[in-house]
């Protein structure tokens, strides 16, 4: 598979990025900041100079074509309103009509926990953060694509356990990046699953049996 990741050197994308290429995986990593270059590299993929803000529909969709499959990971990661409004939401929306155009139907979105950061006293700058994320979920939902929309919950750097709870909706808590990433580099190759939003925290559950689980139990939902 082919898979074209935006935001391959942050967090979930890098660890990402190393499970797709150890298993074969073809991965173009997409940077805006060209020190970035090594760190993608590192994992195996290829990198590949992109802005989000900056680049245009078919300029984006001319990056896309020839992949199997989208990854969208990227965040503005605290530094402004505008910048969130530019790279989670209009980002996102660029890049779904690129993928499109490009015939790339498989895409899939990391997204965010809607109970998130609710045991604490929040941020003008957050809850922006939150509209956007839900205005974009709500963009990709509204495409013809194959997509998959995953919320981990509060995201944790220490090495994950390999076991988590996943499902379209479960109660909320933290989850390793570790995990996050093993989940998607296994749900990515499970065309069936697609056009569902799945919630995913730590749990009991090896990661594989929880996206057998999931696909299961979203195949029974549209029966």
């Amino acid at each position: 598979m082919k898979v074209f990741q935006i935001g391959a050197a942050g967090g979930i994308g890098r660890r990402l990025s190393t499970l797709l290429t150890a298993r074969g995986d073809e991965v173009t990593g997409m940077h805006r900041n060209p020190d970035q270059a090594d760190v993608i590299a590192a994992t195996g993929a290829t990198p590949l100079l992109g802005d989000l803000i900056t680049d245009s529909v078919d300029e984006l969709a001319a990056k896309f074509h020839g992949h199997d499959a989208i990854v969208f990971s990227a965040g503005a990661h605290g530094t402004g309103l505008d910048q969130t409004s530019l790279i989670d939401g209009r980002g996102l929306e660029k890049s779904a009509d690129a993928a499109r155009f490009a015939g790339v139907a498989r895409f899939v979105l990391v997204s965010v926990f809607p109970e998130a950061g609710r045991d604490r006293e929040t941020t003008l700058g957050f809850e922006h953060y939150m509209r956007v994320k839900k205005m974009a979920d709500a963009y990709l939902v509204a495409t013809d694509l194959d997509w998959l929309i995953v919320r981990p919950g509060t995201l944790r750097n220490e090495p994950g356990n390999g076991l988590v709870t996943a499902g379209l909706a479960i109660e909320y808590g933290d989850v390793h990046r570790d995990d996050v990433a093993a989940f998607i580099d296994i749900a990515l190759h499970r065309p069936a699953l697609n056009r569902v939003i799945i919630e995913l925290t730590d749990g009991p559950t090896p990661v594989a049996d929880a996206v057998e689980l999931v696909l299961e139990r979203a195949t029974t939902a549209r029966k």
